[in-house]
């Protein structure tokens, strides 16, 4: 059985654990304890410093992607594909997916999007690469944190999630994140989906949960969204560290003969 196959099996097993990773180090400490670890264009915030997801390249995807599947042997390795990278057509994405995955190694690409990008998902699942989609808040979207907003608290919208969810089950996504949904509503889609739901901002009926590792563990504090649950803060802990080694220089106590290469 695949990977994928694998992963997708979970669905009617038990729930289904997801992180993000970026680096070797990170995606090595996760590996042991995540069915899935998504390369996310979230690099571009927590890495980069940027404002948003939507100024990451495939260059930048591809370099972490190829860190990320590098250290990490067990888990489902998925790379985003970033904003402008398969948008304008079929052919588009079929080709930078397929360069995604041929230069990473990696399991999957994931991309944002509901019915309007079921051709474009449609063509890369044909072309052998598979997908993971990506509905209700697409960060690639908005321009700023302050854009980012719950989906599906009316009528019209709550619809569209549920044509959105279809096609994209149609186009061949083997999983699917729901972004930021309200609870009723996410609870709804993930009941109906034929194929796993991975949610975050959204329900507890979700097949499974992703939540960006560096806010898990109180690293990145730019922003922090409503549905983060902070698991630590080693940002504190580095703080202490740091201050510690700062002092031991300063008061000539590092290094000290045991820290240095003696001739004897």
């Amino acid at each position: 059985m695949s990977k994928i196959a694998e992963f997708k099996s979970l669905k009617d097993s038990r729930k289904i654990v997801c992180l993000t990773a970026y680096t070797a180090s990170m995606a090595a400490r996760l590996d042991t304890h995540c069915d899935l670890i998504l390369v996310g264009d979230s690099v571009a915030m927590v890495v980069y410093g940027e404002e948003t997801t939507n100024t990451a390249t495939i260059e930048m995807m591809i370099r972490h992607g190829k860190a990320v599947r590098g250290a990490a042997s067990k888990a489902v390795v998925v790379v985003d594909m970033p904003e402008g990278s398969y948008e304008a057509s079929a052919n588009w994405a079929v080709d930078n997916a397929h360069k995604i995955i041929s230069e990473t190694k990696a399991d999957a690409i994931k991309l944002e999007g509901g019915e309007a990008l079921a051709p474009q998902i449609k063509a890369i699942v044909s072309s052998g690469v598979p997908v993971m989609g990506h509905i209700g808040l697409l960060p690639q979207k908005v321009n700023s944190a302050d854009e980012f907003r719950v989906t599906g608290r009316d009528s019209l919208e709550e619809e569209q999630l549920i044509q959105d969810l279809k096609a994209l089950e149609a186009a061949g996504c083997f999983a699917i994140v729901i972004e930021c949904v309200v609870e009723e509503v996410a609870r709804k889609l993930a009941q109906m989906a034929s194929v796993p739901v991975i949610g975050i901002g959204a329900s507890p009926a979700c097949h499974g949960q992703i939540l960006v590792t560096d806010d898990l563990i109180g690293m990145y504090d730019k922003f922090t969204p409503k549905f983060v649950r902070k698991y630590t803060e080693i940002s504190a802990t580095i703080d202490e560290a740091v201050a510690n080694y700062r002092d031991d220089v300063i008061q000539e106590k590092f290094p000290t003969e045991k820290e240095c290469f003696m001739k004897r």
